[in-house]
């Protein structure tokens, strides 16, 4: 089975192009519905104890954490050390399971791939990207988001540009739906002939 990372910065059309592999018959990994599920059962009693508060009704609360953690590297460090494990063992059997089902393809959407170094474990990487206006003007239409907000977000994850250099595959979705999904199915004419890389 070719494992296929998927990434691209906020605002660049990840999920959208996530989406358009799935309809292709590829199953999808999707890291940040593993985070939000582990919020809301298996991580909630070890985040409590790590970060006394910051829970309530038996699932992690977001903002509370949020707070507690923001700025503060020592604090965040202890989240990753409690959710990175529970996601690489959800990942791991996500790739079992694909591969027991007999899918050629697996993705795994990983939003800081580059930045967790999860290159490592795919056959291939797939970016998806659009030009910074277009970037900065649909992440800003999400609720919630402020300018500061997204400018904290762009800091803490790897250029454009570099994500774009170091990728197999570019998806660029700022020319609409139909050509980005002709670029998926492009995308995976292309890897059915792909060695896969020693891991």
């Amino acid at each position: 089975m070719f494992v296929l990372g998927l990434t691209g910065s906020i605002g660049m059309g990840k999920s959208v192009t996530a989406k358009m592999f799935a309809e292709e018959g590829v199953p999808v990994h999707d890291a940040d519905a593993v985070v939000h599920r582990l919020y809301e059962r298996e991580a909630t009693p070890l985040i409590e104890a790590a970060f006394p508060g910051t829970t309530s009704a038996g699932k992690v609360d977001r903002q509370k954490l949020g707070k507690r953690v923001l700025g503060d590297a020592e604090a965040i460090l202890r989240l990753e050390q409690i959710v990175h494990p529970l996601v690489a063992a959800a990942r791991d059997k996500f790739l079992r399971d694909s591969e027991r089902s007999g899918a050629a393809v697996a993705l795994l959407d990983i939003p800081l791939l580059y930045e967790t170094r999860g290159e490592v474990r795919c056959d291939a990487v797939v970016v998806v990207s659009a030009p910074a206006d277009m970037q900065r003007q649909r992440a800003l239409e999400r609720p919630g988001m402020t300018e500061q907000k997204l400018e904290t977000i762009i800091a803490k994850q790897m250029p454009d540009a570099e994500k774009r250099r170091r990728a197999d595959f570019v998806v660029d979705t700022s020319k609409g739906f139909d050509h980005a999904r002709a670029q998926v199915r492009d995308i995976l004419k292309a890897v059915a002939t792909m060695p896969k890389r020693p891991r």
